[in-house]
């Protein structure tokens, strides 16, 4: 499970985990070691985005391209597959 940020965006976590049968916890604040596929997942995600560029001035082809090199890239996680490789190969499960 990965933890989100402590944004007031995960405001409805409790309804969100109960529809989905799951836990669910929040990150100690300054703990980035909690969060460690996210954080692996924003550097490059920032390559393509820097902080400094306001979302109203990214095209959808754009984010097409990132989501692309996002689910093709080679993850140590996954025993060095890619996402799509570790979720559609045969037998494959969500679960540790």
């Amino acid at each position: 499970m990965v933890p989100p940020d402590n944004g007031k965006e995960f405001s409805g976590h409790g309804q969100a985990a109960k529809a989905l049968d799951a836990g669910f916890y929040f990150a100690h604040p300054c703990a980035s070691w909690e969060r460690g596929t996210s954080e692996n997942t924003n550097g490059p995600i920032r390559q393509h985005f820097p902080k400094n560029r306001g979302f109203t001035t990214i095209a959808r082809q754009e984010i097409s391209h990132a989501m692309k090199r996002s689910d093709n890239g080679y993850r140590k996680r996954l025993g060095f597959l890619t996402p799509a490789q570790a979720f559609f190969k045969p037998g494959a499960s969500l679960q540790n």
